[in-house]
């Protein structure tokens, strides 16, 4: 199947293995010679990580430089490395003491040394400076103009910048690089500098035969280069985000702009082009973020009130009998464009025209298992052979919770929130319904767990107080969700009576579902590896990498508490090589 589809000569080039990977975002990890963040040199140890437990595949999360919110889903440029990721030299003489979340002011400490050893005089004349600043002329001047004009007007966003500036008055721009040629070759330096020790990390693990997986956000921030540089591929009226769903009530607003497809697609899709010409220096494989968005993408208008989310959103393209051929365009633009293997973020509610063309593109989508289920019939999960063969299986994502805190905080359960609404907009009394149908104790975090006792649908029905097919969204709700931790159980062979609890066991018994899936691939995240090894201490709820749909200190950036060389030391190496060997994967 995967030599006969539009991307034969990536999957010849990959291989048809199966093969198991790690996802680990660069913030989380440290060594002894990284500065308070995990640089790009630590890739390398990583990398070693990697082939000593039998994984030949790294994930990472998108690499680009990051804005105030530091999501880096939402970042200053679709091009642009982030500079806090850069290795100082003889870091180890200052290195901070790692805390549990990252602090991101350490990327103004590094900053202030980048600057301290950046010497102009030595860099204008190097060639391969010279030969970076040719091969990336479609975005670098325009970025390190932008990060200029950003000091310049104190960190505001673009469109609060004076007229001349903002709406880019050709004599304007021209005087400001004349007078401030400095921080401009600074900020190519800083890019300069990443390039290379990216570059460097790729060059090792190509030696260690580990592929590198990189990660294509499908938006870009609102205050960002590209769309100070390029206004008119942008749809400012509307702010990108995802439908209402049970898992989510108001759906969630991520507040980036949308695209104008129509007018980059008139360009020659030059700026999606560029996009992957440039991470093809760094990646095997790359992650081709919420790729549904590409056939329709939910648009909410951008005045509309910040407490409503999502819900007066809509679906642009709003016609769906254009979806198929929208999304196909451009990933058909995408494959003719790069060698890299394209993977597809596919989760959510899928439109059959976008399982249909990744299908016959040859791009994997994602199998995560909490959702891997028979959604209509059996309402269970899946054994590990039915999985779809073009994908990646997982426990987890970076969205997500990691799985241990899944088992014991969102398993079994609905959204509070989403069966409170559906209440309210058929007249049931919530206050009354909620003790009748859920358990008290066991619901927490925003989640109601069923009761044991309610185990007929006419006991659902009973509880509502309504006519059975007044309620159907709410049986379909509670045959998906109930019991979902003995059903799992069951799948995972575990013996005795279910714990609600997670320990090391279970999460060994998820772990080789996954592994032992018929996916192509087995990406799981090194938060959900270490919980073999009881690494991670506390309530798994709180070692999360990101909450969608909120703002906090604790977004992007959890950080392991061990570091990468203790990490390689540790006993989990040979618990993970062995799990690996055994699922008979490279």
């Amino acid at each position: 199947m995967l030599l006969n589809t539009k991307s034969t000569e990536k999957w010849k080039k990959i291989g048809i293995e199966k093969r198991a990977g790690i996802l680990v975002p660069l913030f989380s990890v440290y060594s002894k010679e990284s500065f308070g963040i995990g640089d790009f040199p630590d890739l390398k140890l990583l990398v070693d990580f990697a082939a000593l437990t039998g994984n030949s595949i790294i994930q990472l999360l998108p690499l680009n430089e990051v804005g105030s919110l530091f999501c880096p889903y939402d970042s200053l440029s679709s091009f642009a490395l982030e500079p806090a990721y850069i290795r100082l030299p003889d870091s180890k003489k200052v290195q901070p003491v790692p805390q549990p979340f990252l602090d991101y002011k350490i990327k103004e400490e590094k900053l202030h040394f980048l600057r301290a050893v950046y010497s102009p005089d030595k860099i204008v004349s190097l060639t391969d400076c010279i030969a970076f600043k040719s091969a990336n002329s479609y975005w670098l001047p325009d970025f390190v103009l932008y990060k200029a004009l950003k000091e310049h007007h104190t960190g505001k966003a673009w469109y609060e910048w004076e007229d001349k500036f903002k709406y880019r008055d050709a004599q304007a721009l021209k005087s400001f690089k004349e007078e401030h040629t400095k921080e401009l070759e600074f900020e190519e330096w800083l890019q300069w500098q990443a390039y290379k020790q990216l570059i460097d990390a790729r060059k090792y693990a190509n030696k260690k035969n580990i592929l590198l997986k990189g990660d294509l956000p499908i938006l870009v921030s609102r205050d960002s280069a590209d769309v100070w540089a390029h206004p008119e591929f942008f749809k400012l009226e509307f702010a990108a985000g995802a439908p209402p769903d049970m898992y989510c009530a108001k759906g969630q607003r991520w507040g980036m702009p949308t695209y104008n497809w129509n007018k980059i697609k008139e360009d020659g899709y030059k700026y999606l082009i560029e996009k992957l010409k440039y991470a093809e220096n760094f990646y095997d494989i790359l992650r081709v973020d919420h790729v549904v968005g590409l056939f329709r993408i939910w648009s909410i208008p951008y005045n509309d009130p910040l407490e409503n989310k999502s819900l007066n959103g809509s679906f642009d393209p709003f016609d769906e009998s254009r979806w198929a051929e929208h999304g196909r365009s451009i990933l058909e633009a995408m494959l003719n464009s790069t060698d890299m293997l394209l993977c597809a973020e596919d989760l959510g509610v899928i439109p059959r025209v976008c399982t249909d063309t990744l299908r016959e593109f040859g791009i994997p989508g994602n199998d995560v298992q909490r959702w891997v289920k028979d959604w209509n019939v059996a309402h269970d999960f899946l054994y590990p052979a039915d999985y779809r063969r073009l994908s990646v299986s997982m426990l987890s994502t970076h969205d997500t919770t990691n799985w241990p805190a899944w088992w014991e905080n969102e398993a079994g359960t609905v959204d509070e929130d989403l069966f409170y609404r559906k209440c309210v907009e058929r007249g049931i009394n919530f206050a009354k319904a909620r003790p009748k149908l859920f358990d008290v104790e066991l619901s927490k975090h925003g989640r109601l767990r069923w009761l044991n006792t309610i185990d007929l649908i006419d006991k659902v029905v009973w509880c509502l107080d309504k006519r059975k097919e007044e309620v159907g969204d709410f049986i379909e709700l509670y045959l998906n969700t109930y019991q979902e931790k003995e059903k799992l159980w069951k799948k995972m062979g575990l013996k005795g009576k279910m714990r609600e609890k997670c320990d090391k066991e279970i999460v060994k018994h998820a772990l080789k579902i996954a592994l032992d899936s018929a996916s192509i691939f087995s990406i799981n995240t090194l938060i959900d590896w270490l919980y073999i090894a009881d690494i991670f201490k506390g309530d798994p709820y709180d070692n999360r990498l990101n909450t969608p749909g909120t703002i906090s200190e604790k977004n992007w950036s959890l950080t392991l508490p061990i570091s990468l060389e203790k990490l390689l030391e540790h006993k989990v190496v040979k618990e993970m090589k062995k799990m690996v060997k055994e699922s008979n994967r490279i």
